[in-house]
């Protein structure tokens, strides 16, 4: 858990100005493909919900043209599921992330007492 996709340097959570919380997900290729990243993204996430701040907005961060072209495509494949539902995910290029504080790693988990992740 972290932020990124903003220009503010070290951004917190009590601090936070442009950027959105996020991420980082360092995955195999040869194991897993980006577009089934997506696959599990979408099932447990609403693209569809438009976001009230910078900070919850939904984003897909991409580290190349490939995954941009699968992002882009996957979003409107899912919106077309939808009888052409608006999407308000956007897909932007990779900027530095920030780690979070730990009070904020695994939060959901600590809030349920379930650290089985």
């Amino acid at each position: 858990m972290g932020y990124s996709g903003g220009v503010e340097l070290a951004p917190t959570y009590r601090s936070i100005k442009d950027s959105t919380e996020a991420i980082l997900l360092e995955y195999d290729p040869m194991i897993v493909s980006f577009r089934q990243l997506l696959v599990e993204w979408s099932r447990q996430h609403a693209p569809y919900q438009l976001p009230y701040s910078t900070q919850y907005r939904s984003v897909i961060f991409y580290s190349d043209d490939e995954e941009k072209t699968i992002a882009e495509s996957f979003l409107k494949e899912i919106s077309a599921m939808r009888n052409n539902v608006k999407i308000y995910t956007s897909v932007e290029p990779m900027t530095k992330f920030y780690q979070a504080e730990e009070y904020h790693q695994h939060y959901l988990a600590k809030l349920t007492g379930s650290m089985g992740i």
